[in-house]
């Protein structure tokens, strides 16, 4: 059983309707201010799983990448969610 994948959500960022440049700002802001409102606990950024964007998924790699670069700075974990929409983020 996987603590992080088994965890409710305390806020959700859904990002469509987001483009690609815009997202990074929403998430650091996002994830900045939940860590200082519940540090420890775990958040769920939706990016869809990017069937209607022309060329394959956009934001679903972005966020990714966002993540493995600065994640450590915010979360003490992430991990994709259940269904691949999106990605649950345990904060610091």
């Amino acid at each position: 059983m996987d603590a992080l994948l088994d965890a409710r959500p305390e806020a959700t960022l859904d990002l469509h309707g987001f483009r690609a440049n815009e997202i990074e700002n929403a998430i650091r802001n996002f994830l900045s201010t939940w860590q200082r409102r519940a540090p420890g606990r775990v958040v769920h950024i939706v990016t869809g799983k990017g069937r209607g964007s022309d060329g394959g998924p956009v934001l679903r790699p972005a966020v990714r990448r966002l993540l493995e670069l600065e994640g450590k700075m915010l979360a003490s974990e992430w991990s994709p969610d259940v269904d691949g929409g999106g990605y649950l983020i345990r904060l610091r």
